[in-house]
């Protein structure tokens, strides 16, 4: 049988004090209860480790050569140990997690500081990515957990509501669009500036335009929100972009109105595989997150996944 930790701290105390009764106190077992750790380790080496007289205890030969292997034994137990209750209390650790752009430049960053200040001894990762890589990386375990949405059913990942976020149309502060309703058949009128297809902004929009039948002219492409800002500062054309969108780059003399359209809102979850456990560090960050969403200043788009539009318009006012 192998010795227990146990067997190992009662043989290296009496090996390094030389006394049965002195080593008992040391371990807190009675003296009785330090011989019989002695005996079974003895049992399972196969071998006498302690010569015994009224004056003295002295290690065998065999003794002798255990006492510096049972040493890192005892060493490596005692340090596996401690970095799990480090791990299990959040001390240390790392957190690896995938992110759409757009929470990338501001929800998460917060979330960051604020969970820093906590904990100190973990390190947190963020890959900034499109919402179908982000899903991939899930699912391969290249990340502990996702920040995105989900594009299409998918039984390998569970999602957990986090915000939502409406599209807008974002133009030069002295357009047409400042005024009036903002339909999607009047924002087809001008040239669009769109993230790319691979977007889950692109894939959203275009399911709005599939269900009000339009087409559009599209009068520039970009894989990141905050390149599509500047060209709508340059006055190229009319950017469709959620409003999270204000957070990802300078936005003077830049506007926004929300879309006037069914299905034009964009939800945001927290995505894991599904039936995995979250590490204790991922565990927090995720509850961390929650907390940020709801307190975040930027008020305008963390809007409670199950919360309506209508209630979203209320508490703007």
């Amino acid at each position: 049988m192998l010795p227990s930790p146990r067997q190992i701290k009662a043989f290296l105390a009496v090996a390094r004090i030389g006394s049965f009764t002195r080593a008992a106190s040391e371990v807190g077992l009675s003296q009785p209860a330090l011989t019989v750790q002695i005996h079974q380790l003895e049992e399972s080496v196969g071998a006498r480790l302690f010569d015994r007289d009224k004056r003295q205890v002295r290690l065998t030969a065999v003794g002798e050569k255990l006492v510096p292997s049972l040493t890192r034994i005892l060493t490596d137990l005692e340090t596996v140990m401690a970095t799990g209750k480090d791990i299990a209390n959040v001390s240390r650790g790392q957190i690896s997690t995938a992110v759409l752009p757009s929470l990338s430049a501001s929800l998460i960053p917060h979330c960051m500081r604020r969970f820093r200040e906590q904990h100190s001894g973990v390190d947190v990762h963020i890959h900034d990515v499109v919402a179908e890589k982000i899903v991939q990386m899930v699912k391969s375990e290249e990340v502990d957990f996702g920040i995105g949405t989900r594009l299409t059913p998918d039984r390998e990942v569970d999602v957990q509501d986090l915000l939502s976020d409406r599209l807008c149309a974002f133009f030069p502060q002295d357009h047409p669009l400042a005024t009036g309703s903002l339909t999607v058949r009047k924002l087809t009128r001008f040239p669009l500036l769109l993230t790319r297809q691979n977007s889950s902004v692109r894939i959203l929009f275009e399911r709005v335009l599939s269900r009000e039948g339009a087409e559009i002219q599209i009068g520039g492409e970009a894989n990141y929100m905050s390149t599509v800002l500047g060209m709508v500062r340059e006055g190229l054309g009319v950017a469709v972009l959620p409003e999270s969108a204000v957070e990802t780059g300078p936005m003077t003399g830049v506007s926004h109105r929300p879309i006037q359209a069914p299905g034009k809102t964009r939800k945001i979850g927290i995505i894991r595989r599904t039936g995995c456990t979250l590490s204790p560090a991922a565990d927090a960050f995720v509850k961390m997150l929650c907390e940020v969403a709801k307190d975040h200043p930027v008020s305008h788009f963390t809007l409670s996944a199950n919360e309506s539009d209508g209630a979203h318009s209320r508490r703007k006012r």
